[in-house]
């Protein structure tokens, strides 16, 4: 409901629309910016990427390398990635969850506007 039974001021649908997607864009260059890290084996395999996912950087101790196993040395950096990734979620929805919020799920239910 409008207050006043008035339509909405267009304007201002528009200026609000416009601050969210600049906080949006605000917010996952700050991502970009964030590192996070991810180990497995006790720390013996980290792992860091960004909060948007980008892997930065892998290091592995020498007492996980193994020339007779390699296998468990490649899940190790899996699961340090896969670990890192996770993290980069949480911190993606801890930066983006509250502005999706606020753009609504269905966007901002204006024609022609893309979000």
């Amino acid at each position: 409901m409008i207050p006043g039974g008035g339509q909405p001021n267009m304007q201002q649908l528009l200026q609000q629309a416009q601050k969210m997607q600049r906080d949006l864009a605000t917010a996952q260059e700050e991502l970009a910016r964030t590192e996070v890290e991810g180990q497995a084996g006790g720390g013996l395999v980290k792992a860091t990427v960004t909060g948007s996912g980008e892997l930065r950087a892998l290091v592995i101790d020498p007492k996980a390398v193994d020339p007779e196993d390699t296998e468990t040395l490649a899940d190790l950096v899996v699961a340090a990635v896969q670990a890192a990734n996770e993290n980069a979620q949480a911190l993606q929805q801890q930066k983006l969850g509250p502005l999706a919020q606020g753009l609504g799920a269905g966007g901002s239910g204006i024609p022609g506007l893309p979000f």
